[in-house]
């Protein structure tokens, strides 16, 4: 009897041929490593699973494909606009060639530049990480350098002028960036960023609040290759920190996912750079929370993870907002123990808040905020297994929704639009559509995509019962809103 040759070492025989998996690529690297990753991630968006039939497309060989994706080939100049054309991606291919490769002899020219006198130490875009130094001990910190995380941001914002705080409302000719940054331009970011949190919180982040994030953004990151001297570097930082994370929430918020992204990895990288550690947790906060809400919860998961390291140095407020993170992971993977414990993480940190030890970005994370955000958590499961008990959800979505004052309109809208579909799935319709009418009029007027979505969703609750009168005004409404 022939004997049976285990699976794993099983020989292969000649003439037949494995597939190689495809080489990881990392696009935090280089310019040029970002541009074969995002290559090779939107080929496979448009239906291209390998290489051959995209390069038959874009008529030329399969080498030169897969090694622009690696990032080792120059891509040809004339190629970037018929990958825009073949992946529909409204020209952000030809936009970032002029900066990945279009300014390549310039990135080398600036490796000849003499280093600055000896003196007051400064910030340097093309000599490492933006602070010019690594501190070994600091375990967690990226060893991306700043500089490139900003060229992701830029890639994406390419076409945007840099505006200063006065220019932001105006078409006028930008100015150009100063020559160094000064107490100025760290009052400027910050007022920027006070300013569109608030419109954000009460809007929502699409139309001109949206293009004013887009704007700011791209204008900080420029700022980012300025001289800076080392006794601003700490508040330069936590400056553009602190705009990164606004600018990403009011892109998250109307699904500009990418540039979303991008600012928060941006402002995570500055908050590394200055050890703000505040400033870092929130911003991978907001990066749990946006890969949880585009479906990809064991990143939402990593990310919270990544934020809770070190969580000593954090305050409760900080803990819980980032053990609520991992509940809500959890509650989208539909894991009710882990989900019911990450709750109760978050609760037992919030049970120790001191709002005095929070720093003022944290000031929105009080009990209504809480309630709201564990709420999305257990909605999950309460929508999504059978015979698991809604009320915990509904009663926290219930006090988020008396507890948001007008600052806060989108958060209190899309609480009472959970706790709408919540009532209209479980409970009674007609109860449930009193609820849509008033989670309708809170968010009328709201710029939010995510808010839509929520009613959107209400919607398709409230046609599971189409003998239920209310219930069908309430969808009727709904179609109306969203067509308006």
């Amino acid at each position: 009897m022939a004997m049976r040759i285990p699976r794993e070492i099983r020989i292969r025989r000649p003439g037949t041929h494995m597939p190689q998996p495809e080489k990881p690529l990392d696009p935090s690297r280089s310019p040029e490593e970002w541009f074969g990753a995002e290559l090779r991630l939107r080929r496979k968006a448009a239906g291209f699973k390998t290489a051959p039939p995209f390069a038959e497309k874009v008529q030329v060989s399969v080498d030169v494909i897969l090694k622009i994706e690696k990032g080792v080939y120059r891509c040809p100049e004339d190629l970037a606009p018929k990958l825009d054309e073949v992946l529909q991606t409204g020209g952000l291919f030809t936009r970032a060639w002029a900066m990945v490769f279009g300014d390549a002899d310039k990135r080398g020219a600036d490796a000849d530049i003499p280093a600055p006198r000896t003196g007051e130490r400064t910030i340097q875009a093309h000599g490492g990480r933006i602070l010019g130094k690594r501190d070994p001990s600091a375990s967690t910190r990226s060893p991306d350098p700043v500089e490139r995380r900003a060229f992701l941001a830029l890639s994406s914002l390419a076409a945007l002028a840099p505006l200063e705080i006065t220019s932001l409302f105006t078409p006028a000719e930008p100015p150009p960036v100063p020559g160094r940054i000064t107490p100025k331009e760290i009052r400027q970011l910050l007022d920027i960023a006070d300013g569109l949190h608030g419109w954000d919180n009460a809007h929502g982040g699409g139309g001109l609040i949206g293009q004013l994030s887009a704007n700011a953004m791209h204008w900080a990151t420029r700022l980012l290759s300025v001289d800076c001297p080392s006794s601003l570097q700490p508040q330069f930082l936590a400056a553009v920190a602190r705009l990164g994370l606004v600018c990403g929430a009011s892109q998250f918020d109307v699904y500009r996912h990418d540039d979303a992204r991008l600012a928060f990895k941006v402002a995570v990288e500055c908050a590394d750079e200055g050890r703000h550690w505040h400033l870092r947790a929130k911003g991978y906060s907001f990066l749990a929370r946006q890969a949880i809400w585009i479906g990809d919860a064991d990143d939402g998961l990593t990310q919270a993870e990544k934020g809770l390291v070190r969580s000593d140095r954090l305050t409760a407020s900080e803990r819980a907002m980032l053990h609520t993170a991992r509940a809500r992971a959890f509650g989208k993977l539909r894991n009710v123990q882990e989900t019911l414990a990450a709750v109760g993480a978050a609760d037992d940190a919030f049970g120790q808040r001191r709002p005095e030890d929070d720093p003022p970005w944290m000031a929105y994370y009080d009990e209504a905020q809480h309630n709201g955000d564990t709420a999305h958590a257990l909605w999950d499961l309460a929508v999504g297994i059978d015979g698991h008990d809604p009320s915990q959800a509904g009663r926290r979505f219930q006090t988020a929704v008396r507890g948001h004052g007008p600052a806060f309109t989108r958060s209190k809208a899309m609480s009472c639009t959970k706790l709408a579909s919540l009532v209209m799935f479980r409970g009674d319709p007609r109860e449930g559509a009193a609820l849509g009418h008033k989670a309708l009029e809170l968010g009328e007027g709201l710029t939010s995509l995510r808010a839509a979505d929520d009613v959107r969703e209400l919607g398709r609750f409230a046609a599971r019962h189409p003998r239920i009168p209310e219930a069908v005004a309430l969808r009727e409404r709904i179609t109306a809103s969203l067509q308006a």
